[in-house]
């Protein structure tokens, strides 16, 4: 959960500069989104490990599509 956090301030940052830099803010907005995107794979991970080891079933490759991000 803690790389969820800081994958979310990424995104805050970059927001952020793109306020202040408006010759860049398409790239920003662009850089904020990803770091979005990734968080929400990682949380997505993390649920899915939970569920399985909440269910007693072996994790298959939770994190696949999480970039190489655990949670």
């Amino acid at each position: 959960m803690e790389t969820v956090r800081r994958l979310r301030a990424m995104a805050s940052l970059c927001r952020q500069n793109a306020a202040y830099h408006p010759d860049r803010k398409w790239k920003l907005l662009a850089e904020a989104e990803y770091w979005e995107h990734v968080a929400s794979e990682a949380l997505r991970g993390h649920f899915a490990e939970c569920t399985a080891s909440s269910l007693g079933q072996p994790i298959a490759n939770a994190n696949s599509t999480s970039a190489g991000v655990a949670a």
